[in-house]
């Protein structure tokens, strides 16, 4: 059993931001922090005081997690990036509310007396003295504190205040994980001070001293409970009037907080075992369980259930027969078939989602080389001769103005090139296509063509293909390439245009060139040579495509479970210590390297022989490393045991924050299941006879701060976990269990309601009533955990600001 928390967060945009740039603007992005740890960077906009992001992430963190902040930054190329400000919420404010904060927020300006971070490990005792009672504080060690100097690093000591007297440990250089080990004194008197209030400062020789933060104690409490140790949580100073909010602009967030207890799985297995049945009845099954939850799933929550339920099938085996159970149901209630797949049904959803988990690993391979050229060319493409800007052409001084006509037919050119590769890619993919979504597809266009026989249907079955292959995955991946991992970066508005209109011509080949999609812009006309020749090609692709016998089908499933795919690969920088000098990034090796569920290997190039780094069994920690033990932020150090079982560190350099995230989170996650992962490690290094962080001189020191195994950022081709998903789905049906005990009442009263026989003790055939039954067990078995029952969800978003 286990408590997991998630944060589901939208950056949608920002208005009213200062100009810090000289130029009377800014370049700004956002950092998100969880209790001061950096997770997400977004993309930069440029030279905009009212920047979009549109970017959504899901982050998975441990129950204990205190709070999330958005810094919005203004990016320098010369100069260390501006803070313009930050929106910070808590943990308790999230749980408060668990449909989530949405709306604009006021930015308020960073101060750095409330900039504090980490803990501090304290013992508190009230012992008796020789004519009163004292206060004995013994300061141990801290850890994760802010870095004040350029260091990368603190100076740090702790100043203890109480009834008019100040005691200060020593000065540890140089470490953000100090340790004192020092006792101070107090004598207690009645109708003395009730607050002993302990401060950590870092120590500067020239300028004044940094605040790194605070914990206030009751001395009545202390007194009553005589002892109190532990790490206690530094806090910000308060006592400073607040700064008035809202003139350093503001930032338009969705965030939502939820807490899940996970039980065992055999809890789960009913549920489990009840939706499968179901989905392998398909539209045999009396009470159809699946159309009931579409029913009673309000399109809000759709895109959520049907992403659970595919995983929950996926884990299962069942993908392919879930999503055609949905395919026959939206036949089933579909006449025109131009209206077919055109809502926002389960079915439509479903495959979305599928297409992301099951696909994206092949849109990358036959998408990506276009996008990439279409970046690095920033070539000026405009169709539409009222948005057309005539430029200067010529060399050496002969510039000439150049014609409307000669734009539009330079950017037609540039459109038929990249649409016209883009379509040959395609076309040489289906070998490439993984053969769960080629299934999946097979049988999208047998039972389309089932439904729809007739010769004046003969295009519809190839428009449900592309319905979802063009217009739902690759055209969306197209207009933000960003979104689907394709770039690093947001287009700039040169680039952003060319994507744009390359998408529609792929919407026109989509369509199979329909006279209604051509009337909609007829300025697209000059690419219709090119359309036309696309739709012939993209109708030859899908019937290879769908041409696929169960026979090939198993075939390709045996061949690619041979195969470990890659969880995560790319370039990184290598180096493990090994002598005593100082450590520098230049001895850092670069060198290719891939994450399967086996191992950790690496080789020069992608293409060449890999060897093993580390088995995957044997890692025990993937966790960052102090920005000043490598002069670099966007280290990590993977901690695995050698053949002999001793303890070994491989560091890993990113190029990004972001990078370096989604390394750990993907390490992270293929681990989680180790036994003997470390509660502990050391964020520094071992150099010379001492850790650069804490410097203790025992090299197997257990380490001085704690690991986060738990912290991980949700991504498309994340390991299933059955428990959470079932969990998931479960938490669903609690949601809406009155509208099925309503529509359980109903079925009971209709014509078939005799035809459910029940008998003493057997298990009812009605399937409605066995869900029902279902959920009342997984009721109680959550009553009877730990942790309780799960909460119930208020049916109000609270706005931040409208």
């Amino acid at each position: 059993m286990a408590k997991r928390s998630s944060l589901s967060i939208r950056i949608v945009e920002g208005k009213n931001l200062p100009a810090k740039d000289i130029t009377g603007s800014s370049d700004p992005y956002c950092i998100v922090k969880v209790d001061n740890e950096p997770i997400i960077r977004t993309a930069t906009v440029w030279k905009t005081l009212c920047p979009f992001w549109g970017e959504e992430y899901q982050v998975h963190l441990p129950p204990t997690f205190h709070s999330v902040a958005f810094y919005v930054m203004d990016e320098d190329a010369l100069s260390r990036d501006d803070v313009i400000g930050k929106v910070c919420l808590t943990r308790d404010t999230l749980a408060a509310h668990p449909k989530g904060f949405s709306g604009w927020a006021h930015l308020t300006e960073v101060d750095p007396d409330e900039e504090v971070q980490g803990e501090i490990h304290l013992r508190l005792e009230v012992v008796p003295g020789t004519r009163t009672r004292r206060l004995r504080c013994s300061v141990l060690e801290a850890r994760d504190l802010a870095p004040k100097d350029r260091n990368g690093a603190s100076d740090p000591f702790v100043r203890v205040r109480y009834n008019g007297r100040t005691q200060e440990t020593s000065v540890v250089k140089k470490s953000c994980y100090p340790r004192w080990n020092e006792t101070f004194e107090f004598e207690l008197e009645e109708g003395a001070a009730e607050a002993l209030c302990v401060e950590a400062w870092d120590w500067d020789l020239v300028s004044r001293n940094d605040f790194l933060g605070k914990v206030m104690f009751n001395v009545q409490r202390l007194w009553a409970a005589q002892q109190e140790e532990g790490w206690f949580r530094l806090q910000p100073d308060q006592s400073k009037s607040r700064r008035e909010e809202g003139h350093v602009g503001s930032l338009q967030l969705e965030v939502r907080l939820r807490d899940e207890t996970v039980l065992p799985s055999g809890c789960y297995q009913p549920l489990v075992q009840l939706l499968c049945r179901e989905v392998k009845l398909g539209t045999q099954s009396p009470g159809q369980l699946i159309s009931l939850i579409e029913e009673t799933t309000s399109t809000e929550y759709r895109q959520e259930v049907a992403t659970t339920l595919l995983k929950l099938f996926l884990g299962q085996g069942l993908a392919k027969d879930f999503l055609d159970l949905l395919f026959q149901l939206e036949l089933s209630r579909t006449s025109e078939a131009n209206t077919l797949f055109r809502s926002n049904s389960l079915a439509s959803k479903s495959m979305e989602s599928f297409l992301k988990v099951a696909g994206m690993r092949y849109l990358h391979g036959v998408l990506g080389p276009i996008i990439d050229s279409i970046f690095e060319e920033k070539k000026y493409v405009e169709l539409d001769p009222s948005k057309v800007e005539v430029k200067d052409v010529g060399c050496s001084g002969l510039h000439r103005p150049q014609t409307e006509a000669e734009v539009l037919e330079q950017s037609a050119q540039t459109l038929r090139a990249h649409l016209g590769a883009l379509l040959s890619a395609l076309s040489r993919s289906v070998r490439a296509c993984p053969a769960v979504v080629r299934a999946t597809f097979r049988q999208l266009f047998r039972r389309v063509r089932e439904r729809f026989p007739s010769a004046q249907d003969e295009n519809v079955p190839f428009i449900a293909v592309t319905s979802f292959l063009c217009l739902r995955f690759i055209s969306p991946a197209i207009l933000a390439p960003k979104l689907f991992h394709l770039r690093e970066r947001h287009a700039d508005a040169r680039t952003s245009r060319t994507l744009l209109l390359l998408a529609k011509a792929v919407q026109n080949v989509g369509n199979m060139d329909t006279p209604a999609s051509r009337a909609k812009e007829a300025w697209m006309e000059p690419l219709q040579p090119m359309v036309r020749q696309g739709v012939a090609q993209l109708k030859d692709f899908i019937t290879k495509l769908v041409d696929i016998q169960e026979k090939d089908e198993l075939d390709l499933q045996r061949a690619l479970s041979l195969q470990a795919p890659p969880v995560k690969e790319g370039p990184l920088f290598i180096h493990r210590t090994k002598s005593k000098g100082p450590l520098m990034s230049s001895s850092f090796k670069k060198l290719h390297f891939s994450l399967t569920t086996e191992a950790l290997s690496f080789a020069k190039t992608p293409s060449s022989k890999k060897s093993t780094l580390i088995k995957l069994a044997n890692i025990r920690a993937a966790e960052k490393v102090e920005e000043k033990s490598f002069g670099s932020s966007h280290v990590m150090q993977v901690i695995y045991t050698d053949d002999s079982g001793r303890l070994q560190t491989a560091y890993l350099q990113c190029k990004c924050v972001n990078e370096l995230n989604q390394w750990l989170s993907a390490l992270r996650k293929v681990c989680i299941n180790n036994t003997g992962l470390l509660g502990s490690y050391h964020p520094g290094v071992f150099r010379g006879d001492k850790w650069s962080c804490c410097h203790q001189r025992d090299k197997t020191d257990l380490g001085c701060n704690k690991t986060r195994s738990w912290v991980t950022l949700q991504e498309w081709n994340d390991p299933l976990d059955h428990d959470l998903e079932a969990q998931l789905i479960y938490r669903h049906l609690l949601g809406v269990e009155a509208a099925l005990r309503e529509k359980h009442r109903q079925l009971s009263v209709g014509p078939e309601a005799g035809h459910r026989p029940t008998g003493p003790g057997e298990a009812p055939e009605d399937p409605l009533a066995e869900l029902l039954q279902v959920l009342g067990d997984l009721q109680e078995a959550h009553r009877s955990s730990p942790a309780g029952s799960p909460p119930s969800e208020p049916s109000r978003v609270l706005e931040l600001q409208t």
